[in-house]
């Protein structure tokens, strides 16, 4: 395993991000997709953010990332979802029909931390140290 490193730490930070379109509307297509996955290539890179996998449903998509401990990730999930709602909207008017008001994605979005080791793996090594 291969550690990411700055000038004081290493550390390997990945993420687990699902996000959902608007009222669950079925408006993703492998165009679409490409189109948010390009965006998220490219807004990631202000903010210590590597795509490692991307695939999508009709109405939602799957993302797993790294990231640097100093990532603020809600300000780059934020600004990210903010900046592709607009520029999908833009690019592909049919999306129009299906959501009507200016946001293409839901509010709220899922995030979860993943790993090389099991939570019970790494709970069971903290509780083994120490003095015997």
């Amino acid at each position: 395993m291969k550690l990411d490193s700055n000038n004081h730490s290493v550390f390997l930070m990945y993420y687990h991000l699902v996000l959902v379109v608007k009222y669950r509307r079925n408006v993703i297509d492998d165009t679409i997709s490409d189109y948010a996955k390009d965006k998220f290539v490219s807004l990631s890179k202000n903010y210590n953010i590597e795509l490692v996998e991307w695939n999508h449903d009709i109405d939602h998509v799957h993302i797993l990332f790294k990231a640097h401990p100093n990532t603020e990730l809600s300000k780059f999930i934020n600004a990210y979802k903010s900046a592709s709602s607009r520029l999908i909207k833009k690019e592909f008017p049919l999306v129009q029909k299906k959501l009507w008001k200016e946001m293409f994605w839901s509010r709220s979005f899922c995030l979860l931390t993943t790993g090389g080791s099991p939570i019970e793996v790494v709970k069971k090594y903290i509780e083994n140290q120490g003095m015997k």
